[in-house]
């Protein structure tokens, strides 16, 4: 991500009420583990980053949703929503503009106030429909190319926190965010 952006992104990042994201690729490096049983089934996981799901908190704690709009299905990744206080979990939805539409409805928010976060094809289209479109590092380089910013970090390796604390600095949150863990500037 450029160390400053320009007025007009952060005009639209101050804007933000609602962060929404895909999963693999953004909340993990897009690996998927799957461990096999004895008996036969398969558990699959994937790791994700705790310095992401910190900066998600934080959202929560100033009033701006978070949510994410997956291809796959996976316990993993209702787990990590409900740790990192999501309150959008939508898993199996490759079509994601029906979802992004029902998610606004119900917060109430112009497309003004969403930023997203993708990695791969499908993210598009959402971003021709938000105002802050986010693509990570290891995106396809189509979909950089459709984002309004691409984050220096990798998904996985704090590109959500990288995105949240831009949100934050453009509201002016950061110094309270610093503050509370007494952090000097």
């Amino acid at each position: 991500m450029p160390s400053e952006l320009s007025p007009e992104l952060q005009a639209r990042a101050a804007k933000i009420q609602v962060l929404l994201m895909d999963v693999d690729g953004v909340l993990t490096d897009g690996r998927l583990y799957n461990i096999p049983f004895p008996d036969g089934s398969i558990l699959e996981t994937k790791a994700f980053d705790s310095q992401d799901g910190i900066a998600l908190q934080w959202l929560s704690w100033h009033g701006i949703v978070t949510g994410v709009i997956s291809g796959r299905v996976s316990p993993a990744t209702t787990e990590r929503a409900r740790q990192a206080k999501m309150k959008y979990v939508y898993q199996g939805h490759i079509e994601k503009i029906p979802i992004l539409d029902e998610i606004m409805a119900d917060v109430q928010v112009e497309p003004e106030n969403v930023a997203y976060i993708g990695d791969d094809f499908t993210d598009v289209v959402i971003y021709n429909r938000v105002g802050l479109s986010f693509a990570t590092a290891n995106a396809r380089e189509e979909v950089k190319r459709s984002a309004h910013v691409t984050t220096a970090a990798k998904g996985g390796e704090g590109a959500v926190r990288e995105v949240c604390e831009l949100i934050l600095k453009a509201k002016g949150i950061w110094p309270e965010i610093l503050k509370k863990y007494e952090i000097h500037v």
